[in-house]
C-alpha cells in the first residue's frame, strides 16, 4: 500500500502520518512517542561546515623555506658537531679476549670466583682533561631491553615496602626466591648487576697516586629520593631490616653490605645499584660508574701523562659473547660526545640547501613558460 506524505515532512525525516516501524508497532503523529530520525544534527560539525584551511604551495613560499632550513641548521649543525669534539674522551676495552691482554687471564671468570681475578692495564692520556671527569663502564651484546628482563623487577619491594620485602612479585620469577627465603632485591636485572671494581692511578717516576674517585652522585635525585628506598624500621641496622631474606642468587654479598661504610649509600639507595636498574634501550650502552672532580682551577683534572687501571675481574661476559670497556669522558653543555646530531643537522641544512638552488633553478627557467597550447585552425 502506498503512503504519501510532503515533502516538508520527508525534509523532516518522518511523515505525519502512521508508518509501520520494524519490530514495534505503528508509530502515529499523533501517538506522543518521540520519533527516532537518522539525520544529523543541524551543527557545524555533523553537516562538515567547519571552516578549512589548505596550504597552497607555490615557488614564493616553498623556495624561501628551503633557504631558511638551510641556513638556519647548517650554523646549528656546526657549533653541536665543534662542541662534541671538543670533548675529552678514553676509552679501555679491557674484555680480555686478546692472548696478549692483561685481562685474558680473567676470560672464563664465573661470579663466586674467590679470590676474585685481578688484571691492570696501563695506558697514556696524550691530552689533558681540564674540567670535571666522568668514568663510565661499558657492557656491549647486553639485551637489557629484553621484555621479561625488563619486567623482571618489584618496585613495591624496592621502594622500601616491607610486605613486598617478605613477598616479592611474581614478576621475578625465576630471581623470586632461594632456599625458601625470598630475595632482596628480587628480578632478573638485580641478579645481573655490574660488579666489577675499577682503580685509577697516575704514574710518575714508577709511582702510583691513586686518583680519587667520588661515588655519590652518580644516580638521578628522583632515583635516589623518591623510586628506591629500604624498608621501613631502625634505619642503623640494615641487617634486622633484611631479616628473612637472602641475597640474589649471583651476588657475593647480601644488598644490606654493598656499602656498609656509608649508611645513606646502602641497600636500596646504594648509587651503584641505582644506576644499574635503570636498564639501557640499546644493547650496547655506558653507565656512570665514578666522578672525578676538579680540585685546582689552575691544573687539568687529568693531566697527560701514563696511567694505570686496576680491574676486579668479577663480572662475566664471554659466555655470550659481551665486551667490557672502561670509559672517561668530559662533558658539555649538550652532554657527552656525540657527533651524531651534528652530522644530522649539517646533511638536513645541506639536503635542503641543495633542493632550494635546484628549485630556483628549475622554477626560473621553466616557470614562466606559457603552458597553453596553441590550437591549429
Amino acid at each position: 500500500m502506498a503512503v504519501n506524505y510532503s515533502a516538508k515532512e520527508e525534509a523532516d525525516g518522518h511523515p505525519s502520518g502512521g508508518v509501520g516501524v520494524p519490530g514495534g508497532g505503528a508509530v502515529g503523529g499523533g501517538g506522543g512517542g518521540a520519533v527516532k530520525t537518522r539525520k544529523p544534527d543541524n551543527t557545524a560539525f555533523k553537516q562538515q561546515r567547519l571552516p578549512a584551511w589548505q596550504p597552497i604551495l607555490t615557488a614564493g613560499t616553498v623556495l624561501p623555506a628551503f633557504f631558511i632550513i638551510g641556513l638556519i641548521f647548517i650554523p646549528i649543525g656546526i657549533g653541536i658537531f665543534v662542541t662534541s669534539n671538543n670533548i675529552r674522551e678514553y676509552e679501555i676495552d679491557y674484555t680480555g679476549t686478546e692472548p696478549s691482554s692483561p685481562c685474558n687471564k680473567c676470560l672464563n671468570v664465573s661470579w663466586d670466583s674467590t679470590p676474585p681475578c685481578t688484571c691492570t692495564i696501563n695506558f697514556t692520556l696524550e691530552h689533558s682533561f681540564e674540567s670535571n671527569v666522568f668514568m663510565y663502564y661499558g657492557l656491549s651484546n647486553f639485551y637489557q631491553n629484553h621484555r621479561r628482563y625488563v619486567k623482571s623487577r618489584d618496585d613495591s619491594q624496592l621502594n622500601g615496602d616491607n610486605s613486598s620485602l617478605l613477598n616479592p612479585s611474581k614478576e621475578c620469577e625465576p630471581y623470586r626466591t632461594n632456599e625458601d627465603k625470598p630475595i632482596a632485591p628480587c628480578g632478573a636485572i638485580a641478579n645481573s648487576m655490574f660488579n666489577d671494581t675499577l682503580k685509577l692511578y697516575r704514574i710518575d717516576n714508577d709511582t702510583r697516586t691513586p686518583i680519587p674517585l667520588i661515588k655519590k652522585g652518580i644516580a638521578w635525585w628522583t632515583d635516589k629520593n623518591v623510586k628506591f628506598r629500604n624498608p621501613t624500621g631502625d634505619g642503623n641496622n640494615l641487617t634486622a631490616l633484611f631479616q628473612g631474606t637472602t641475597k640474589p642468587v649471583n651476588w657475593p654479598k647480601p644488598v644490606y653490605m654493598l656499602d656498609p661504610a656509608e649508611p645513606d649509600n646502602n641497600g636500596f639507595i646504594n648509587e651503584d645499584f641505582i644506576v644499574w636498574m635503570r636498564t639501557a634501550a640499546l644493547p650496547t650502552f655506558r653507565k656512570l660508574y665514578r666522578l672525578i672532580e676538579r680540585k685546582n682551577n689552575l691544573q687539568p683534572t687529568l693531566q697527560a701523562g701514563r696511567y694505570s687501571l686496576d680491574i676486579a675481574y668479577n663480572y662475566p661476559v664471554h659466555s655470550f659473547d659481551g665486551r667490557k670497556r672502561m670509559i672517561l669522558s668530559t662533558i658539555s653543555w649538550m652532554g657527552g660526545k656525540n657527533p651524531f646530531l651534528g652530522i644530522a643537522y649539517i646533511t638536513v641544512g645541506s639536503i635542503c640547501f641543495f633542493l632550494g638552488v635546484v628549485l630556483l633553478f628549475i622554477h626560473h627557467k621553466y616557470g614562466n613558460r606559457n603552458t597553453s597550447a596553441d590550437i591549429p585552425n
